[in-house]
C-alpha cells in the first residue's frame, strides 16, 4: 500500500502536515476529509514494487541527512513506546499505527509508516526493519528476530531501548567532557595565529625600521610572523590535504589494519581502546544472549561493531573454535586484546550457566572505567593546554620586550 505525505487545512484554517497510507491518491484525500481537514497537497513517498521505489528511497535518504535528521535518541524513544503498546496487548499493526501518531519527526514518521505498511502486507517486523539499515543496526534486527521467534517481542524491545539509552548516556557524558578542552584548544590556536600574523608585525615594525641587531627570540618571532603571513593559505591547504590523505589511507584494507593495530598498541590509546572493546563486547553479547540469539551468531554480530579488524579476526576464530566444542573463555584466554578480568567473568558465566548476566556486569564495570579514564585524560589536557598557551604568550612578550630594553640601554 503506498504511503503519502500531505499538507491539509483543519477546521480553523491552519495548515498541518502528516503521513498516511492509502490504496490511491483519491483514497488518501477521502481519509483526510474524514478527519475533518481539507487536503492542500498530497505526494506519494516510496511506492513499493516499482522503479520509483529506489528513487524515492534515495530522496528519502537525502532528506534524512540534510532535512529532518533522525537522531538515535528518537529511535530509542520509539522503541520504548512500541514495547509499551505491545506489552499492553495491542497487536503489532495497530501498535505501529499508534507509534506513527505519537512521532513528531516527519522523517521517522515516514519510516515507521513504511514499516507498518510492510508488516500489513504479511512481512515480519524483522524483514521490515532490515529494509532500513541506516536506522536499525544488525544487533537491533537480530534481537527483534529473536523476540518474534520466542513470542517476547515487547520484552526484547524494552531491553533494546534500555541498552540504547545507556550507551547514548555514556557517549553524551564523554562528549560533554571533551567539548571544553577542544573548544579551549581551538580558541588558543586562533588567538596565537591572530597575534603572530596580524598584531606582532605592527609592533615589531618599529624594530625592523631602526635597522639594529635584534635578539634571537625577536628574530625568530618576526620570521615566523612573515612566514605565516605569506604562506598561511598554503599551510592550510597542506594540512587539509594531509588529513584527507590519511583518511583515504585508513579506508584502504592495509591502512585500516595498520591504524587498528596502532589503536591497540600506542601507550595512551591501548588501554582505553581495549576497555572500550571489552565494554562493547560485554554489553552487546549480553543483550543478544538475553534475547535468545545463539552464541556463535552473537559473535558474528559483535565483530561488526567492534570497529577493529584485529578484534574481528579474534571473534571469527572464537566462532570457529566454538563450533569445534571449545568454550569462549578458553579461546579468549591469553589473548592480549582481552583483559584477564573479562575472560574470568566469561568463564564463571559459562560454568554457572549465566553468561549473559556476567557479560552485563563486565560491561557495567568497563563502561565506568572508560568514562573515568576519559575524564581523567581531559582533566590532564586542560593544565597542559594552559601551560602551552602560557609559554607561547610568554615567548611573544619576551621577544617584544627584549629590543625595548636594549633601546633603553642605548638611550642611557
Amino acid at each position: 500500500m503506498p504511503v503519502y505525505e500531505y499538507t491539509a487545512l483543519n477546521a480553523q484554517g491552519k495548515k498541518h502536515k502528516g503521513v498516511l497510507d492509502a490504496d490511491s491518491m483519491s483514497a488518501a484525500r477521502q481519509k483526510i476529509r474524514k478527519d475533518g481537514s481539507y487536503p492542500v497537497d498530497i505526494q506519494e513517498t516510496v511506492p513499493r514494487g516499482r522503479k520509483k521505489h529506489r528513487q524515492g528511497e534515495q530522496k528519502n535518504l537525502f532528506s534524512l541527512h540534510l532535512g529532518s535528521r533522525i537522531k538515535q535518541q528518537e529511535i530509542h524513544v520509539a522503541t520504548r513506546q512500541l514495547a509499551t503498546l505491545l506489552g499492553a496487548g495491542i497487536p503489532l499493526v495497530p501498535a505501529l499505527s499508534g507509534l506513527v501518531e505519537q512521532t513528531t519527526n516527519k522523517s521517522l514518521q515516514t519510516k515507521i509508516t513504511q514499516i507498518k505498511d510492510s508488516v500489513n502486507e504479511g512481512n515480519s517486523l524483522t524483514s521490515s526493519l532490515a529494509e532500513h539499515p541506516r536506522l536499525f543496526s544488525k544487533i537491533y534486527v537480530n534481537m527483534v528476530q529473536a523476540g518474534e521467534a520466542s513470542g517476547s517481542l515487547d520484552v526484547v524491545l524494552e531491553r533494546l531501548a534500555e541498552v540504547g539509552e545507556q550507551q547514548q548516556a555514556m557517549r553524551s557524558r564523554i562528549a560533554a567532557a571533551l567539548i571544553y578542552p577542544i573548544f579551549m584548544a581551538l580558541v588558543g590556536i586562533g588567538v596565537l595565529f591572530l597575534l603572530i600574523t596580524f598584531i606582532v608585525p605592527s609592533i615589531t615594525k618599529v624594530f625592523t625600521d631602526r635597522n639594529q641587531a635584534l635578539p634571537l627570540p625577536t628574530t625568530i618571532l618576526i620570521n615566523l610572523s612573515h612566514f605565516l603571513q605569506d604562506y598561511w593559505i598554503i599551510i592550510a591547504v597542506f594540512l587539509v590535504g594531509l588529513i584527507l590523505c590519511i583518511r583515504f589511507f585508513i579506508q584502504q584494507p592495509k591502512g585500516q589494519r595498520i591504524w587498528d593495530k596502532l589503536k591497540l598498541s600506542l601507550p595512551i590509546l591501548k588501554d582505553l581502546n581495549i576497555k572500550i572493546a571489552a565494554a562493547t563486547l560485554g554489553r552487546t553479547m549480553s543483550s543478544l544472549l538475553q534475547s535468545g540469539v545463539p552464541l556463535i551468531t552473537s559473535l558474528q554480530i559483535v565483530k561488526n561493531i567492534l570497529n577493529n579488524i584485529l578484534l574481528a579476526e579474534v571473534m571469527d576464530l572464537a566462532a570457529d573454535e566454538l563450533e569445534k566444542g571449545k568454550s569462549l573463555s578458553n579461546v579468549l584466554r591469553g589473548n592480549k586484546y582481552f583483559t584477564p578480568m573479562l575472560v574470568q567473568m566469561i568463564a564463571v558465566g559459562e560454568q554457572s550457566g549465566s553468561l549473559e548476566k556476567m557479560l552485563g556486569k563486565a560491561a557495567d564495570s568497563y563502561e565506568k572505567e572508560v568514562e573515568t579514564k576519559i575524564l581523567a585524560m581531559t582533566s590532564m589536557i586542560e593544565p597542559i593546554m594552559i601551560l602551552v598557551m602560557g609559554l607561547a604568550v610568554s615567548f611573544i612578550v619576551v621577544s617584544i620586550l627584549l629590543p625595548i630594553f636594549e633601546m633603553n640601554q642605548l638611550i642611557k
